[in-house]
């Protein structure tokens, strides 16, 4: 199976043979990717550096792709993202790979949950959270074509198909006890757990800016305003966006994410991660329950 990483890297390059101002920059991490060219740029294992320098390539009127693994990209350089890119107001696209735990072999330093809950402080970002390598090109030849600040977050986990990529919500199942809210490459295991229930699944592949109007008309559709929201990264993360979408509606809010409440040391495998996090089927669908009631009830 073509991974999500795979199609970024082969998108880019394409891009690249016909736009000048397409630039990579990377700390190591992937040179292997990419064909050698005067257009990537490999500063070592320099993160900080990475990003200051996608930043003045920038400034100088190219567009940067800054490219590494999620805390490589977001939390260690963090600083250089708020101020560098965001404070000068200048636009690029950065691509994370490893997900929250994709590789959990390599251990805490390869894992990154609150990437988008870190972003998600600073202003002007569009952040993607494709759920199937079919959906990246898309959004990457969009990404190089702007100006403005985006973030891809890319997953070795893939759903079963891709969905058209959009700006705001993809309604793929309708129900009337509620709205299951499933991001990325967490919808197929949303549908899953929520098979026979009587509730509408809403898949979200651009999670910000937040599509607070798509929210509203699901509920409106539903008559409930009970959510679930799904996401692959830390728990709670959109929790404040579903909140304020919601602000003038009663509504009851169940977030399922990476867990606060505890840092896993065991390595173990991505699926052993998605159980101790209740983010596989059986923890889904369990949340699922309590929140919408059994599917026998709502036959």
């Amino acid at each position: 199976m073509t991974t999500m990483r795979q199609v970024f890297v082969d998108t880019v390059e394409e891009v690249m043979r016909h736009d000048p101002r397409v630039v990579v920059v990377i700390a190591e991490i992937s040179r292997d990717a990419f064909r050698p060219q005067d257009r990537l740029i490999n500063v070592g294992i320099r993160e900080q550096a990475m990003v200051g320098v996608g930043a003045g390539l920038a400034l100088a009127g190219l567009r940067p792709v800054v490219h590494s693994y999620a805390p490589f990209l977001v939390e260690r350089p963090f600083e250089q993202v708020k101020l560098d890119f965001g404070h000068q107001d200048v636009g690029g696209v950065l691509v994370g790979i490893g997900g929250s735990y994709d590789d959990p072999a390599w251990g805490r330093t390869h894992q990154a949950p609150g990437d988008v809950a870190l972003l998600d402080t600073l202003p002007g970002w569009t952040v993607h959270v494709p759920g199937h390598a079919g959906e990246v090109e898309p959004v990457v030849r969009a990404a190089l074509a702007g100006d403005d600040r985006v973030y891809l977050r890319l997953s070795l986990r893939q759903n079963a198909a891709p969905l058209p990529v959009v700006e705001g919500f993809t309604e793929v199942r309708r129900g009337g006890r509620g709205v299951v809210v499933a991001v990325g490459p967490l919808l197929d295991t949303a549908l899953a757990a929520t098979e026979g229930t009587d509730v509408t699944v809403l898949y979200a592949s651009r999670v910000r800016p937040f599509d607070a109007a798509g929210l509203r008309a699901a509920v409106g559709r539903t008559g409930r305003a009970d959510v679930l929201l799904v996401e692959p990264y830390l728990e709670g993360t959109s929790a404040h966006h579903v909140a304020e979408a919601l602000a003038d509606v009663p509504h009851r809010l169940r977030s399922l994410g990476v867990r606060r409440d505890a840092e896993l040391r065991a390595y173990g495998t991505a699926e052993d991660h998605d159980s101790a996090h209740d983010l596989d089927v059986l923890g889904v669908a369990a949340a699922a329950r309590r929140m919408f009631g059994h599917p026998a009830a709502a036959a």
